[in-house]
Protein backbone atom coordinates (compact mmCIF):
# COMPACT_ATOMS: atom_id res chain seq x y z
CA UNK A 1 0.00 0.00 0.00
CA UNK A 2 1.81 3.17 -0.94
CA UNK A 3 0.63 6.58 1.07
CA UNK A 4 2.18 9.84 1.12
CA UNK A 5 4.65 9.77 4.55
CA UNK A 6 3.95 12.86 4.98
CA UNK A 7 1.77 13.55 7.49
CA UNK A 8 -1.21 16.65 7.78
CA UNK A 9 -0.38 19.31 10.23
CA UNK A 10 -3.48 19.10 12.67
CA UNK A 11 -2.34 15.00 12.79
CA UNK A 12 1.07 15.71 13.33
CA UNK A 13 -0.25 17.51 16.21
CA UNK A 14 -2.67 15.03 17.37
CA UNK A 15 0.08 12.83 17.52
CA UNK A 16 2.70 15.45 19.79
CA UNK A 17 -0.53 15.88 22.24
CA UNK A 18 -0.85 12.16 22.06
CA UNK A 19 2.38 10.58 22.64
CA UNK A 20 2.62 13.94 26.06
CA UNK A 21 -0.45 12.35 27.33
CA UNK A 22 1.03 9.17 27.31
CA UNK A 23 -2.04 7.79 25.25
CA UNK A 24 -1.26 4.95 22.21
CA UNK A 25 -4.55 3.38 21.75
CA UNK A 26 -4.97 5.68 18.32
CA UNK A 27 -6.39 4.96 15.07
CA UNK A 28 -3.51 3.91 12.60
CA UNK A 29 -2.59 6.44 9.49
CA UNK A 30 -4.01 3.67 7.10
CA UNK A 31 -7.57 4.47 8.83
CA UNK A 32 -7.00 8.05 9.25
CA UNK A 33 -5.96 7.99 5.91
CA UNK A 34 -9.80 6.64 4.50
CA UNK A 35 -10.77 8.89 7.34
CA UNK A 36 -9.80 12.20 5.40
CA UNK A 37 -10.85 10.84 2.12
CA UNK A 38 -14.63 9.95 3.24
CA UNK A 39 -14.81 13.45 4.99
CA UNK A 40 -13.48 15.27 1.81
CA UNK A 41 -17.08 14.02 0.62
CA UNK A 42 -18.94 15.04 3.33
CA UNK A 43 -21.07 18.18 4.66
CA UNK A 44 -22.93 18.23 8.03
CA UNK A 45 -22.35 16.64 10.79
CA UNK A 46 -19.52 14.02 11.21
CA UNK A 47 -18.35 12.88 15.10
CA UNK A 48 -16.13 10.10 16.64
CA UNK A 49 -17.34 8.37 19.64
CA UNK A 50 -14.79 7.65 21.98
CA UNK A 51 -11.92 10.20 20.94
CA UNK A 52 -9.14 9.42 22.99
CA UNK A 53 -6.45 12.08 22.16
CA UNK A 54 -7.88 13.28 19.15
CA UNK A 55 -6.33 11.19 16.77
CA UNK A 56 -8.89 10.12 14.32
CA UNK A 57 -11.09 13.66 14.63
CA UNK A 58 -7.75 15.12 13.20
CA UNK A 59 -7.46 13.03 10.43
CA UNK A 60 -11.37 13.59 9.93
CA UNK A 61 -10.82 17.33 10.49
CA UNK A 62 -7.90 17.13 7.74
CA UNK A 63 -10.08 16.19 4.90
CA UNK A 64 -12.83 18.55 5.75
CA UNK A 65 -13.67 20.50 2.54
CA UNK A 66 -17.08 22.01 3.43
CA UNK A 67 -16.29 24.89 5.74
CA UNK A 68 -19.84 24.54 7.02
CA UNK A 69 -19.01 21.09 8.52
CA UNK A 70 -18.40 20.19 11.72
CA UNK A 71 -17.14 17.70 13.83
CA UNK A 72 -18.49 16.44 17.26
CA UNK A 73 -16.14 14.14 19.40
CA UNK A 74 -16.69 12.46 23.40
CA UNK A 75 -14.39 11.51 25.10
CA UNK A 76 -14.69 10.25 28.97
CA UNK A 77 -11.51 10.47 30.40
CA UNK A 78 -11.01 14.08 31.38
CA UNK A 79 -7.73 14.53 30.92
CA UNK A 80 -7.84 12.98 27.54
CA UNK A 81 -10.62 14.88 26.44
CA UNK A 82 -8.42 17.92 27.42
CA UNK A 83 -5.52 16.74 25.73
CA UNK A 84 -7.47 16.51 22.40
CA UNK A 85 -9.32 19.92 23.15
CA UNK A 86 -5.63 21.47 22.91
CA UNK A 87 -5.46 20.07 19.26
CA UNK A 88 -9.09 22.26 17.82
CA UNK A 89 -8.63 25.36 20.45
CA UNK A 90 -8.63 27.70 17.52
CA UNK A 91 -11.36 25.68 15.02
CA UNK A 92 -14.85 26.34 14.84
CA UNK A 93 -15.44 23.32 12.74
CA UNK A 94 -14.67 20.89 15.30
CA UNK A 95 -16.27 20.57 19.19
CA UNK A 96 -14.69 17.84 21.89
CA UNK A 97 -16.63 17.25 24.71
CA UNK A 98 -15.40 15.28 27.57
CA UNK A 99 -18.71 13.13 27.90
CA UNK A 100 -19.32 9.74 27.28
CA UNK A 101 -20.22 9.28 23.19
CA UNK A 102 -23.44 8.20 24.27
CA UNK A 103 -24.22 12.40 24.73
CA UNK A 104 -23.66 12.89 20.93
CA UNK A 105 -26.69 10.40 20.12
CA UNK A 106 -29.22 13.35 20.16
CA UNK A 107 -26.41 15.78 18.43
CA UNK A 108 -27.16 14.10 14.64
CA UNK A 109 -28.13 12.92 12.25
CA UNK A 110 -24.57 12.63 11.13
CA UNK A 111 -23.01 12.39 7.79
CA UNK A 112 -19.79 10.17 9.14
CA UNK A 113 -19.70 8.44 12.52
CA UNK A 114 -16.23 6.85 13.09
CA UNK A 115 -16.49 4.31 16.11
CA UNK A 116 -14.06 1.84 17.22
CA UNK A 117 -15.57 -1.92 17.28
CA UNK A 118 -14.07 -1.99 20.79
CA UNK A 119 -17.00 -2.93 22.48
CA UNK A 120 -19.80 -4.63 20.85
CA UNK A 121 -22.56 -4.32 22.49
CA UNK A 122 -22.45 -0.21 22.68
CA UNK A 123 -21.80 0.05 18.17
CA UNK A 124 -24.16 -2.76 17.36
CA UNK A 125 -25.80 -1.82 14.26
CA UNK A 126 -29.43 -1.32 15.73
CA UNK A 127 -27.88 0.68 18.45
CA UNK A 128 -26.22 2.82 15.51
CA UNK A 129 -28.05 3.14 12.18
CA UNK A 130 -30.91 5.78 13.70
CA UNK A 131 -27.76 8.27 13.76
CA UNK A 132 -26.67 8.57 10.31
CA UNK A 133 -28.45 10.20 8.02
CA UNK A 134 -29.30 8.52 4.67
CA UNK A 135 -25.96 8.48 2.79
CA UNK A 136 -24.44 8.53 6.25
CA UNK A 137 -20.88 7.11 6.20
CA UNK A 138 -20.47 4.57 9.61
CA UNK A 139 -16.89 3.38 9.80
CA UNK A 140 -15.96 0.89 12.06
CA UNK A 141 -12.21 0.57 12.92
CA UNK A 142 -10.61 -2.15 14.79
CA UNK A 143 -10.84 -5.98 13.16
CA UNK A 144 -8.91 -8.35 11.70
CA UNK A 145 -8.72 -8.80 8.57
CA UNK A 146 -11.19 -12.11 7.80
CA UNK A 147 -11.09 -14.08 4.38
CA UNK A 148 -14.33 -16.60 5.64
CA UNK A 149 -17.96 -16.12 6.25
CA UNK A 150 -18.93 -15.87 8.58
CA UNK A 151 -16.43 -13.92 9.65
CA UNK A 152 -14.47 -15.23 12.92
CA UNK A 153 -12.11 -13.94 15.22
CA UNK A 154 -10.26 -15.56 18.10
CA UNK A 155 -12.39 -18.98 17.17
CA UNK A 156 -15.77 -17.42 17.58
CA UNK A 157 -17.86 -15.85 14.83
CA UNK A 158 -17.64 -12.05 14.60
CA UNK A 159 -21.32 -11.21 15.11
CA UNK A 160 -20.69 -7.95 15.38
CA UNK A 161 -18.91 -7.58 11.90
CA UNK A 162 -21.60 -9.70 10.75
CA UNK A 163 -24.55 -7.92 11.60
CA UNK A 164 -22.63 -4.43 10.26
CA UNK A 165 -21.95 -6.31 6.67
CA UNK A 166 -25.69 -7.92 6.52
CA UNK A 167 -27.97 -5.31 8.10
CA UNK A 168 -30.30 -4.33 4.68
CA UNK A 169 -30.61 -0.71 6.29
CA UNK A 170 -26.69 -0.35 5.00
CA UNK A 171 -24.66 -1.25 2.00
CA UNK A 172 -21.70 -2.60 3.60
CA UNK A 173 -18.19 -3.52 2.59
CA UNK A 174 -14.96 -4.70 4.68
CA UNK A 175 -11.60 -3.25 3.67
CA UNK A 176 -8.48 -4.04 4.59
CA UNK A 177 -6.52 -0.76 5.48
CA UNK A 178 -3.30 -2.64 6.62
CA UNK A 179 -2.41 -6.51 6.66
CA UNK A 180 -3.04 -6.70 10.24
CA UNK A 181 -6.38 -4.32 10.13
CA UNK A 182 -9.41 -3.86 8.83
CA UNK A 183 -12.39 -1.64 9.27
CA UNK A 184 -16.28 -2.30 8.30
CA UNK A 185 -17.76 0.66 6.04
CA UNK A 186 -21.47 0.77 6.17
CA UNK A 187 -23.67 3.66 3.92
CA UNK A 188 -26.91 4.39 5.26
CA UNK A 189 -29.89 3.22 2.37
Amino acid sequence: MSANPELPDVVSRAFDVSRRAGYVSFCRNETGRLLAALAATRSGIMAEFGTGCGVGTAWLRSGVRDRHARILTAELDPKLARAAAEIFVDDPLVDVLTADWSTLRDKGPYSLLFLDSEEPSEVGVDAIADLVEPGGIVVLDGFWPCEQWPPITAGRVDTLREQWLTDERFTAVEIMVASDSSVVLATRR
